[in-house]
C-alpha cells in the first residue's frame, strides 16, 4: 500500500469512497468491508435504524430493558430497532419500522410519531444511520417484550424522576444506552 500523507489520503479516500468496498467477512446479519486504510462494518440488509422517544400522555417515558451479548449486560434504551431486517419489512418507511419496532417492544401504539434527527450509529466504525423518532399521543394495545427470543422488559418512568431511576439502573449494573439522553435533549423534554 502507498505511503498516505496529509491531504493525500483524503484524497485516496474519497476516490476509494465511490468504488465498492471490498467484503472482509459476511454473515447474514453483518458484515466486515474495507475501503482503502479503513475498515468498517455494516448491516448487509440495509443501513438504518430507528429509535423511539416514546412519551404517554401521563408524562412517562418508556424504556426497555434487555441482554446485549456484544456488552454482556442489561442495558437500558429507548424503543429500537433495524430499518428492513427480515425480508417481510425491506423497503420500509423510517416512520413505518419506528411505529411497528414500539408496538413490538412496548406494546404501544403512538398517535403521532415525528422525526428528531438523522445521524451516524457510529462514524468511524458503522456506515448505519440512527433515525431518531418521537412518540405521542400512545395508546396500549398490548404487553410488548419484543419478538421472539428478545426477551425486552419495559419501563414505565415518570419525566421528573427519569435521571434517578437511570442513576439506580446504574447502580444495578445496567448499562444506559446515550439514545436516551439525545433524544430527550432534541425534543426539548
Amino acid at each position: 500500500m502507498p505511503e498516505l500523507v496529509p491531504g493525500r489520503a483524503n484524497r485516496q479516500l474519497a476516490t476509494k469512497r465511490m468504488s465498492e468496498p471490498e467484503t472482509l467477512f459476511e454473515t447474514r446479519w453483518l458484515g466486515l468491508y474495507r475501503i482503502g486504510h479503513w475498515d468498517f462494518v455494516r448491516r448487509p440488509t440495509g443501513d438504518a435504524c430507528v429509535g423511539i422517544l416514546a412519551e404517554t400522555p401521563e408524562g412517562e417515558i418508556l424504556l426497555v430493558e434487555q441482554f446485549r451479548i456484544p456488552v454482556q449486560k442489561r442495558v437500558i434504551e429507548i424503543p429500537a430497532g433495524i430499518v428492513g431486517d427480515e425480508p417481510e419489512h425491506a423497503g420500509e418507511p423510517l416512520e413505518e419500522t419506528a411505529r411497528r419496532e414500539l408496538l413490538e417492544e412496548t406494546g404501544y401504539e403512538a398517535e403521532t410519531v415525528e422525526l428528531l434527527i438523522s445521524t451516524p450509529t457510529s462514524a468511524g466504525m458503522s456506515s448505519e444511520l440512527t433515525h431518531l423518532f418521537h412518540a405521542k399521543g400512545l395508546m396500549k394495545r398490548h404487553d410488548g417484550g419484543g419478538v421472539a427470543g428478545e426477551n425486552i422488559t419495559v419501563h414505565r418512568v415518570r419525566k421528573g424522576e427519569l435521571r434517578d431511576w437511570l442513576r439506580g439502573k446504574e447502580a444495578e449494573g445496567c448499562l444506559i444506552d446515550f439514545k436516551i439522553h439525545a433524544a430527550l435533549w432534541i425534543a426539548g423534554v
